[in-house]
């Protein structure tokens, strides 16, 4: 029961997020693919990575990461910056385009969130609230 509650909330995320996805994607110059998307997506929740940690989270080479990440550079979507540890390394920052991007993406969770907060007592919220973040903290170390 527990396991097919949490794949119905999730399947649910998913597709109203890869919904957005293809409502925002476009075959024209300049627009985003889904799988950057994707990897825009992946370089936020990694928050400032460099290529190499990029390129490791995903199980791929480096130069095809650094090639996603041209790109991604190139249609204004993410930036450089020096790593102040080390001059030769830089870390991924996302722009100001991928943020009003992202607020269009991330409207239907904060929506979610406000009904749950509208329909539980707040002991449940809570509740709720305690038991995301021991999964986040605790339960899910391969996504650390």
């Amino acid at each position: 029961m527990l396991e097919k509650s949490f794949m119905d909330v999730y399947d649910k995320f998913k597709l109203h997020f890869y919904r957005g996805v293809f409502e925002r994607v476009r075959e024209r110059e300049g627009s985003l693919s889904a799988m950057e998307v994707f990897s825009l997506e992946i370089i936020n929740s990694l928050g400032r990575p460099t290529v190499g940690q990029f390129a490791d989270f995903l199980n791929i080479s480096q130069s095809n990461a650094t090639y996603k990440v041209n790109n991604l550079i190139k249609k204004g979507y993410l930036d450089r910056e020096n790593s102040t540890k080390d001059r030769r390394e830089y870390h991924l920052v996302l722009s100001e385009k991928f943020y009003g991007y992202q607020s269009l993406m991330s409207s239907y969770e904060k929506e979610v969130m406000e009904r749950v907060k509208r329909r539980l007592p707040k002991a449940d919220v809570d509740k709720f609230d305690e038991i995301l973040a021991i999964m986040s903290k605790e339960l899910m170390p391969e996504c650390e």
